[in-house]
């Protein structure tokens, strides 16, 4: 195991547990105090990828930065990651498509599958240009049918009864994945990061998801309400294995 690998899932971990976010003030009169990191959707017109393709991409992406060997190294990937632990955990997804696309591959982070691209993150008033000029909104997908969640990996379990926005879904099952990573020991964390954090996405009905919740182990993220959802609602859940496996 690397030991700068070692060292960014230790400042992951530090980051995700014995505090909550809500208790961070965020002040508008210090624009630096509101950090988010942001992720790129590639969501061409003429050919739109899966729904849960992107999602899965997205998760993977935001965890795969987190735990990047660059973030436990001495430099500016550790200091971003570093500023962004200090304060909310937000994340934006935006929409991307050919030349934009291309356009921000070229900023700090990682992509997955040509479908997602996280970013370190920064204070909002500095994102790069190339990523500012991306649209927020208009990152929606349809829904569809899938089969079940891959056997022997996480799954991220999305509670669709709330009609999310794919673009607000990839926020959440990378809040999802960061979590989850940060529940594990470095070792397991390790052997994950060996599988390229392969995982799957499953948007669910209510009861399914209720269901996901009874689950001792389960990482639960409750949303701060600012867009799409009610505060404190529980958007998604991330599981080790599927349910009843």
């Amino acid at each position: 195991m690397a030991p700068e690998f070692v060292t960014a899932h230790k400042l992951l971990v530090d980051a995700c547990t014995g505090r909550s976010w809500r208790d961070i003030d965020e002040d508008p009169q210090h624009p630096e105090t509101v950090q988010a990191m942001q992720i790129a959707l590639n969501l061409p017109k003429s050919t739109p990828p899966s729904r849960i393709e992107v999602l899965e991409s997205a998760a993977r992406a935001v965890v795969a930065v987190c735990l990047d060997e660059r973030a436990g190294q001495d430099g500016f990937f550790a200091e971003a990651l570093g500023q962004w632990y200090g304060h909310r955990i937000r994340k934006v997804a935006r929409r991307a498509r050919n030349k934009a696309w291309d356009d921000v591959q070229g900023l700090a982070g990682v992509t997955i599958n040509n479908q997602a691209r996280a970013f370190i993150p920064s204070a909002v008033k500095d994102v790069p240009a190339p990523i500012a000029k991306l649209q927020i909104g208009h990152t929606d997908l349809p829904h569809e049918e899938l089969g079940a969640p891959l056997a022997n990996a996480p799954v991220i379990y999305v509670d669709n009864s709330l009609e999310m926005t794919a673009g607000k879904a990839a926020a959440q099952v990378g809040h999802g994945s960061m979590l989850y990573a940060a529940s594990l020991g470095a070792q397991e964390a390790w052997e994950w990061k060996q599988q390229d954090f392969i995982l799957s996405v499953r948007e669910v009905p209510r009861e399914v998801f209720n269901k996901a919740l009874e689950v001792p182990e389960a990482v639960v993220i409750r949303d701060a309400g600012y867009t799409e959802v009610a505060p404190d609602s529980a958007t998604v859940i991330a599981l080790p294995s599927p349910l009843g496996s």
